[in-house]
């Protein structure tokens, strides 16, 4: 039986119009600790996203959306934040906002695979 880790993992959602708390989920971000591990996958629906009236320009989202992704992988491409520690830069991520690109609340498991188990929740949650 492979070694299980502790992981905790957020979905990564679109909020056009904070104010009406409508949604849609656009991808997911997984910490991983005892592997080192923190992946953020997204894609957005941009035909999904026209469903909404007054939505802000795909291209501003999906640059939100990119930074994600650079801060997860660190170094000075993910700017001040991601040259934090891996703990840091998820707890970031994660943190409370009122913005366009929101996090639901962070969830813990157990998983023998970070990647494999990024991917299934991905799959699950976001497609």
């Amino acid at each position: 039986m492979s070694e299980m880790h502790l992981f905790e993992y957020a979905v990564i959602r679109v909020v056009p119009r904070v104010e009406r708390e409508e949604f849609i989920n656009v991808g997911v971000v997984l910490y991983c600790a005892s592997q080192g591990f923190l992946k953020a996958r997204c894609t957005l629906p941009v035909e999904r996203l026209a469903a909404f009236s007054n939505v802000p320009d795909p291209d501003e989202i999906a640059a939100r959306l990119g930074a994600f992704e650079q801060i997860c992988t660190g170094r000075k491409t993910g700017g001040p934040i991601g040259q934090l520690p891996v703990a840091s830069r998820f707890r970031w991520l994660t943190a409370t906002r009122s913005t366009i690109v929101q996090t639901s609340p962070v969830h813990p498991g157990l998983c023998a695979d970070p990647q494999q188990t990024l991917d299934r929740l991905y799959d699950q949650l976001v497609h």
